[in-house]
């Protein structure tokens, strides 16, 4: 008999490593046995309680669970475990309507389509539904951005302020995705929060599996950027390690700031391991966008791990990087006061967060796979560029 590892039946099920691991332990995977210390599975065995798994050869593909119940319209590709390399078929699966059209836009933006995420999104700005007129907001504020249009992406947000404040406060599934839009737009895009928002612990359980996750990456990114990298790293593992379903795109962003606080922990290797799930959740349908919003320590990552084996999806990350994070300064500076590293090239900025994060050049040239002569010169010019004479200055241009 043909096995596969709990890693390959977890890929064809759509579902965690931790559940196929429980389901053997429990006797519920026909033929499932244990050798040495690792779990074989039939290559035929199909997923409890699943009976579309019947039949020999390669699991046939799983339909992916829909969202149901509260905020079934609210940003629903991300809110989907759909199956890898599936989910253009599983966004044209939809009804006809708001629901196909903002699963587009997402689709659209999440691929690094900004230009078509904002096309298909903006007719819902003004929806009478609550969900997708949210989602549109939210959708364009960050679509547009890149496109290097700022008042539209502030009139994005705006809207979704106004949507929200129109909206009865006191239903509390409301009052969730209150907190979902703004805790995302303010936390991700680096902008003050506004003021009375629900507290995010109280309204997680409100929010769907999939929206759920990514509410908990935007935890975990508040706590990056407050500075504690281990429990930041710890909401994300324990996202990961504990969700039955994989909702990929929630679950690529947990990924990376999970690199972001090893990187700052100075675990490479684990990093390294959270950037390949990561890429392997997204390259089967081209979910590149996330990459290139993470800017900051995944950049040396990215050149180390990414460039060398598909050195055209990495052109395509350092272009997304560029629109994204010209587009993010323009909204972020102004509104805090603040004053982010601004015209240094994607290396110069990467050897730089590190330097600011007491890296040496010899750590820096290794992790990059360059000489420290070239990270001398990364980092010379990244100072001349800022105007800073001090390596110990760098901390202050170097958010996200």
């Amino acid at each position: 008999m043909e096995y596969i590892s709990v890693k390959e039946a977890a890929r064809r099920w759509n579902v965690t490593e931790r559940l196929v691991q429980r389901l053997c332990a429990e006797g519920r995977i026909e033929g499932a046995g244990k050798f040495g210390g690792s779990w074989g599975i039939p290559v035929n065995a199909r997923k409890p309680d699943d009976p579309r798994r019947a039949g020999v050869g390669p699991a046939a593909p799983q339909r992916p669970r829909r969202a149901r119940g509260a905020h079934a319209n609210l940003m629903p590709l991300m809110n989907t475990a759909f199956e890898l390399g599936h989910c253009r078929e599983f966004v044209e699966s939809f009804e006809e309507g708001s629901r196909r059209d903002i699963a587009r836009a997402e689709y659209a933006y999440f691929s690094g389509m900004p230009d078509k995420a904002v096309a298909v999104a903006e007719r819902y700005l003004e929806s009478e539904d609550f969900d997708s007129r949210l989602s549109a907001c939210l959708i364009c504020a960050y679509a547009n951005l890149p496109l290097g249009r700022i008042e539209r992406a502030r009139d994005a947000l705006e809207k979704a302020r106004g949507a929200i404040a129109a909206a009865f406060a006191e239903n509390p599934q409301l009052r969730a995705a209150e907190a979902f839009i703004a805790q995302a737009a303010s936390v991700l895009l680096h902008l003050p929060a506004p003021e009375g928002l629900p507290h995010a612990q109280d309204v997680l359980p409100l929010l769907p599996p999939g929206l759920r996750a990514f509410a908990c990456y935007v935890q975990a990114h508040a706590v990056y950027l407050a500075g504690d990298c281990a429990q930041s790293l710890g909401i994300a593992q324990t996202v990961l390690l504990t969700q039955e379903d994989v909702y990929p795109i929630s679950s690529i962003y947990l990924h990376l700031i999970a690199v972001m606080d090893l990187m700052s922990l100075r675990e490479v290797e684990r990093a390294r391991e959270h950037l390949l799930a990561a890429w392997e959740l997204a390259r089967p349908d081209d979910l590149i966008e996330p990459f290139g919003e993470h800017h900051g320590l995944l950049g040396g990552m990215l050149e180390a791990v990414i460039k060398p084996g598909w050195p055209e999806d990495f052109k395509r990350i350092i272009e997304i990087t560029y629109r994204f994070s010209a587009g993010w300064r323009r909204i972020h500076n102004p509104a805090t006061g603040d004053d982010v590293a601004d015209d240094l090239t994607t290396t110069e900025f990467a050897a730089s967060m590190l330097a600011a994060r007491g890296w040496t050049n010899q750590e820096i040239a290794r992790h990059m796979g360059v000489s420290v002569n070239t990270v001398k010169s990364y980092i010379s010019r990244s100072l001349t560029k800022l105007g800073i004479s001090r390596r110990q200055d760098l901390g202050k241009f170097m958010l996200s």
